[in-house]
């Protein structure tokens, strides 16, 4: 398991250091995760070794995709979760998706009150629900509100989730 967070973590420093300084995580960085997890569990444990590295691939991907379509995050990043199955399997890289969710709450929630702005994208929230409730509106942001959406590299909250994970789960 040792050998897996070192491969692993390899990645997800150098993807956290290129979305720091960029805000993108490369594509040859996503290939290179994907291809050296699917090797190292080729190598050490062969066709079942491959299979736990596709499952662990189809959940992190699949699901990040999905918030991906939601807006909710980059296509690096999905890739990113891609690599992050294949290396971890499906039961860790569920836990790493979680711990990082909440992580990235707990960050957008500090950065709305250093920024002072917690009670008027609440409200927003509050009416944009109250009015797909109550008058059928649309909840789907338009493209003005997309604007105003707060972003940060969602690195800064995979890395500690990763981190919890290693630290107080395995």
């Amino acid at each position: 398991m040792e050998t897996i967070f070192i491969g692993g973590g390899v990645f997800i420093l150098w993807a956290f250091w290129t979305d720091i300084k960029e805000r993108k995580i490369p594509n040859i960085l996503n290939i290179l995760f994907i291809v050296s997890g699917l090797l190292y569990h080729a190598v050490m444990s062969g066709w079942d070794g491959l299979a736990f590295a596709g499952k662990g691939f189809l959940l992190g991907f699949g699901i990040m995709l999905i918030l991906h379509w939601m807006k909710a995050v980059g296509a690096g990043d999905v890739k990113l979760f891609g690599g992050i199955g294949v290396w971890f399997g499906m039961g860790m890289t569920a836990q790493v998706m979680i711990y990082s969710i909440i992580f990235a709450g707990i960050i957008g929630l500090f950065i709305m009150l250093w920024r002072r702005e917690t009670i008027a994208r609440m409200r927003r929230v509050f009416w944009k629900l109250a009015g797909s409730v109550l008058w059928k509106q649309s909840i789907r942001s338009t493209e003005a509100e997309h604007q105003q959406f707060l972003t940060f590299p969602f690195m800064t909250a995979v890395l500690p989730g990763v981190a919890f994970c290693y630290f107080f789960i395995t």
